[in-house]
Formats: C-alpha cells, structure tokens, sequence
C-alpha cells in the first residue's frame, strides 16, 4: 500500500500483533498525541532503530589471547 508523506510516496506493508497487546497499546496512548496503534509502533521502532547498536564486546582481548598462547607454549602445549 502506497501513502503519501510530505510529499513523497511511501510503501507500507502490514504487521500482526497479537490481540492482548494491542489492547495493551491502545490502553497506554489513550489520551496521548497518537492517533492509532499503528504510529505507535512505527514510533517506538523507530526510536529503537536509530539508536546506535551496543558494541559487542570481546571474550578476550587480542593481547590477554597472546599471553595465554604463550604461557601454554612455555607448558609445552
């Protein structure tokens, strides 16, 4: 389905919800500035998404791995 927003067409696609959580949705933005529980959505997505990814943080650094490597070569390993 095509919309148009300021100015430009834009293309929507449908998502399911389950029942109970939409209920939970409309009963969280009644008397809110949203108009339905499709903007909702789409705003707390896009919140969620244009925040920047958490690093990934590594199991062991390069130079912990390196020490390690070496203290099991001196072991003979």
């Amino acid at each position: 389905m095509k919309k148009e927003k300021d100015g430009l067409k834009v293309d929507y696609g449908t998502v399911s919800l389950p029942l109970p959580l939409i209920e939970k949705i409309k009963k969280r933005i009644s008397g809110t500035g949203m108009t339905s529980v499709s903007s909702y959505v789409s705003f707390i997505l896009r919140q969620i998404l244009s925040s920047p990814e958490p690093k990934k943080e590594e199991i062991m650094s390069k130079n912990d791995e390196e020490a390690i490597r070496k203290r099991l070569k001196m072991l003979g390993y």
